[in-house]
């Protein structure tokens, strides 16, 4: 296939695919005048880069989970380690939601008189939250 069949079957622009292949992502097979010719594999190795960043795996960390064939190689252990990040992030939102709709349902006259969302300001300047801290609503008995 050419590069702009690719793109279009792929949904990934021409100018990413070149970029890709400069990276070492993805390996045309030949290059026909100034067209690049791909294997239909690439349509495969596309997807795990796809994959790999909607997971928030850099390109570099994408490139090693390929052999230098381009089938896919992937650390099992690198895996693990991205989805216990990932479940740290998804608590972390969780939590950010929870005091978003505490503060938003709260009886206090304005936000300023919520303890919950006072402590959800706190945490946030603090850097608490990216700490990987989690947020309790307070009750408003507490």
């Amino acid at each position: 296939m050419d590069i702009s069949e690719v793109a279009k079957k792929s949904g990934v622009a021409a100018s990413a695919l070149r970029y890709y292949e400069r990276k070492g992502l993805i390996r045309s097979l030949t290059s026909v005048g100034a067209r690049r010719r791909f294997s239909p594999a690439v349509l495969d190795q596309l997807a795990l880069i796809a994959l790999g960043q909607a997971a928030g795996f850099t390109l570099d960390q994408i490139r090693e989970m390929f052999t230098p064939g381009g089938a896919p190689q992937i650390d099992r252990a690198l895996l693990s380690s991205k989805a216990d990040e990932l479940e740290r992030m998804v608590k972390r939102l969780k939590a950010m939601a929870d005091g978003l709709r505490h503060a938003a349902a709260c009886p206090a006259p304005s936000h300023a008189e919520c303890p919950s969302f006072q402590r959800l300001l706190k945490a946030a300047s603090a850097g608490a939250l990216e700490n990987r801290q989690r947020y309790r609503p307070l009750r408003h008995s507490e």
